[in-house]
């Protein structure tokens, strides 16, 4: 039995370091209390993502709190709907104009970085995995989600990346062709920023919640010293 799990396990080792199209993922290196990182990231995503991918468990108040950032801050420069301050963050796209333009409507993106294997390596990943494809609808293709219907937003930013295949016709790398605005490492910077950021928003909780658990481990060490001594003080007249 012991053998058969371990042969399991190393089946599933190699299953949980790729992800859906089969590509090796790269590691994110997100700083989890890094605000100004998820303050450039929320920008980002707001300016190049919110048109097509909502944060419907993310409400425009709850992140302005927690990215230190005021209401007219978050209102002039980061709600691009009518939406209000407090209300959830939904795409300016509909559900059913994103089935009409690409097929299907863009996913929620709230839980992207928890729900997917690798967490927010997955995202890092797959934002940087974008090449040209002539035979997509869209024009575009990725080596982590193949076949994947989103076009590369991104793509003035990072600029143009072409296949590198193998004899069998399998992508091996990619190389760029047509070089973005932004340098290579600028690039990187951006998408560990909007990586950051979906992170946060997957669980927005998450800092405080560390931050409490410290205090309670602390209390409770504590109080089993305190625990410890009242036991040995009531047993010494027993014994």
């Amino acid at each position: 039995m012991i053998k058969r799990l371990m042969a399991i396990g190393l089946l599933l080792v190699p299953a949980l370091a790729f992800g859906s199209g089969g590509g090796a993922l790269q590691d994110s290196q997100i700083k989890e209390n890094d605000i100004a990182s998820m303050q450039r990231g929320a920008a980002l995503f707001m300016n190049y993502c919110s048109g097509c991918h909502s944060l419907g468990l993310q409400r425009y108040s709850r992140m302005a709190q927690d990215l230190e950032l005021t209401q007219e801050q978050v209102t002039q420069n980061l709600m691009f709907t009518d939406a209000k301050f407090g209300e959830p963050m939904h795409a300016a796209m509909t559900p059913a104009e994103g089935e009409k333009w690409f097929g299907k409507a863009p996913p929620d993106l709230s839980l992207v970085a928890r729900n997917k294997p690798g967490g927010p390596d997955w995202t890092y990943t797959f934002l940087k995995s974008f090449y040209a494809d002539a035979s997509r609808p869209s024009g575009w293709n990725n080596t982590l989600l193949v076949g994947a219907s989103m076009p590369h937003v991104l793509w003035e930013l990072q600029g143009v990346q072409h296949p590198l295949r193998d004899a069998a016709g399998h992508v091996e790398r990619l190389e760029l062709a047509a070089p973005g605005t932004q340098s290579a490492a600028e690039y990187d910077r951006t998408v560990r920023d909007i990586t950051n950021f979906l992170n946060y928003v997957g669980e927005p909780s998450a800092g405080k919640r560390r931050a409490l658990g410290v205090w309670v481990i602390l209390f409770l060490v504590g109080f089993s010293v305190l625990a410890w001594l009242l036991k040995t003080e009531y047993w010494r007249d027993v014994h």
